[in-house]
């Protein structure tokens, strides 16, 4: 029976329970939810499957092969380390949605059709948002509502190009889709705002600093994951994919090095690490696709890890600003550990999980001989060393001291950031216990000669040039501002010429109705002068006249119908 359930329904369904639950015992359940659904998506088939027939529509509710497992995995360990993380706090709205959420992405990654993708796709969106507006301050609830709407957007766009693809092919089936027809390009749209694709992206640095300690960690791991998962069924090999990935890692580093919100930093990060999974799906070998596999596995884990700490950080000193932080190792030292672990590992050094897995992405790029991309890709790398391996614990922790001394994490967020530690050094270390749950069969080895002094170079480099920026002054100032990115088109640009045309128009509106006034008056006076009391037509002396020829009409007329 168990082997034709949907995992992903355990904690959709588990979360409508939490409620009905308090203390310890919900507690317990929140952290055992995610584990019986690991448990039941360790037991599935490879090849298992599940369908229901309505309003003559197949809808495969369960599909099952090596791709969906791997993100099954991770996605139900990512859920239990959210939960643990989450669970000092007795928010009980927030917690049902988080297992609502985490259980949608879980379901949606099992579907076999786009209908049922759909459907739970939208209540990853419904359920996700309530992780932003828990924080209870207006600036959530204006972002919060901006992610609501773009995330359904999404949906919608998801369901019209279903329905124009079923229009055009007689099948919901979700396998590769392509870019041929129209209904594949609106679903390949919808699956790229969700992926925050560069022009669309703005939504998840707006939403994701503004979610709760605990949300923004959950919300990390499963909404722009699951589109990638979305892209690398339907879009396998899509050359685009190349170019719009290549553009996610490099464009965020400049971003991020100037944005003083290190949560916020974290959010343009992950653009970056979400680029190098794009540009994998679009080379689209088996390689390559295996790279992207494993490296959503491990940049689950390490930017989960990262937004722990800057979580702890912002939970003890109430602020994840870099211009107000500084000497925190000194109270929060197993905080700060913590931290350089995510840092070491998204800076894919030896030994950490990112290098075993962005290594694979690249390779492949080098072996389909795109060497401009595997130069973006491998400049971009560096940047993230600087951004996010160097810049999110330096500011926090180190550089100057702010004073700030306050209690190390609560307990449970420890045990969390550490369960998520040791993963990244085990994957970096052992990398054959996730090669062996790839969708291809992997022949590739990480550790040679080549690859890791490549990486250390580069490292060593990034590593360099910061301490050279910092020394001289040049590096930009850590400053309270705003950076709009390219929210500008939309909260400045769009606005003002929005603003231009309204006036335009009232103006153009102003003169035209002066015209169409004066047009209106000479019309009046040409009507009164003529048909008026004392006009032309109301003169009796063409009254004769006009009664005459009117005879001459009807009698011309009712001679022809006589004759005819």
């Amino acid at each position: 029976m168990m082997s034709e359930f949907n995992p992903g329904l355990i904690m959709i369904m588990g979360g409508l329970l939490v409620p009905f639950f308090s203390g310890m015992v919900r507690k317990c359940l929140l952290l055992i939810l995610p584990v019986i659904g690991l448990a039941v998506t360790i037991g599935l088939e490879s090849s298992a499957s599940a369908s229901v027939v309505l309003f003559d529509y197949k809808l495969e509710y369960l599909r099952v092969d090596r791709l969906a497992l791997i993100w099954g995995y991770i996605f139900h360990i990512a859920a239990f380390l959210g939960a643990l993380y989450a669970i000092h706090e007795d928010d009980v709205l927030q917690g049902t949605m988080a297992q609502i959420y985490m259980g949608s992405a879980v379901a949606a990654v099992f579907a076999g059709d786009l209908i049922t993708l759909f459907i739970f796709w939208e209540i990853t969106a419904i359920a996700s948002v309530f992780l932003i507006w828990a924080s209870g301050t207006e600036r959530s609830f204006r972002a919060g509502m901006r992610y609501l709407i773009i995330q359904v957007g999404s949906g919608v766009l998801l369901l019209a190009g279903a329905i124009i693809l079923y229009s055009e092919t007689g099948t919901i089936a979700f396998n590769h889709i392509g870019l041929e027809s129209l209904g594949g390009k609106l679903i390949f749209l919808a699956f790229g705002i969700k992926c925050a694709f560069p022009l669309l992206h703005n939504w998840l640095q707006d939403s994701y600093p503004e979610a709760t300690v605990t949300g923004t960690v959950i919300l990390s791991a499963f909404t722009t994951k699951l589109a990638v998962y979305c892209l690398a069924r339907g879009y396998a090999g899509t050359e685009i994919l190349i170019y719009i990935g290549a553009a996610m890692t490099a464009f965020p580093v400049f971003f991020a090095v100037i944005e003083n919100n290190l949560r916020k930093v974290l959010a343009y990060s992950l653009n970056n690490q979400l680029g190098f999974m794009v540009c994998g799906v679009g080379i689209g070998s088996e390689l390559a696709l295996n790279g992207t596999a494993s490296h959503a596995f491990a940049h689950i884990l390490y930017k989960a890890l990262l937004f722990m700490s800057m979580g702890a950080v912002l939970f003890r000193t109430g602020t994840v600003k870099a211009s107000e932080l500084g000497g925190l190792y000194k109270s929060m030292p197993w905080t700060a550990g913590f931290c350089i672990i995510g840092a070491l590992s998204i800076s894919a050094f030896p030994l950490f999980s990112g290098f075993v897995t962005k290594s694979m992405i690249l390779t492949a790029a080098a072996e389909e001989h795109r060497w401009i991309v595997w130069s973006v890709l491998l400049i971009a790398s560096a940047g993230v060393m600087e951004h996010s391996g160097i810049k999110i614990p330096y500011f926090a922790f180190f550089a100057h001291d702010s004073g700030k001394r306050v209690k190390e994490a609560p307990l449970n967020m420890l045990l969390a950031m550490g369960l998520t530690a040791v993963l990244c050094i085990a994957i970096g270390i052992y990398p054959s216990a996730l090669y062996s749950i790839l969708p291809y069969e992997v022949s590739y080895s990480p550790y040679t000669f080549g690859h890791v002094i490549t990486s250390l170079q580069l490292l060593i480099f990034a590593a360099l040039a910061f301490v050279f920026l910092i020394w001289t002054g040049l590096y930009p100032a850590e400053t309270p501002s705003t950076n709009l990115d390219f929210d500008w088109v939309y909260r400045r640009f769009f606005p003002r010429l929005f603003d231009w045309f309204k006036q335009g128009f009232h103006e153009f509106s102003n003169q035209s109705s002066d015209f169409l006034l004066a047009i209106y008056r000479k019309t009046l006076a040409w009507v009164s002068r003529h048909h008026g009391i004392n006009g032309l037509m109301a003169r009796t002396d063409h009254l004769g006249v006009m009664v005459f020829w009117t005879m001459v009409v009807f009698l011309i007329f009712l001679i022809l119908y006589l004759n005819g």
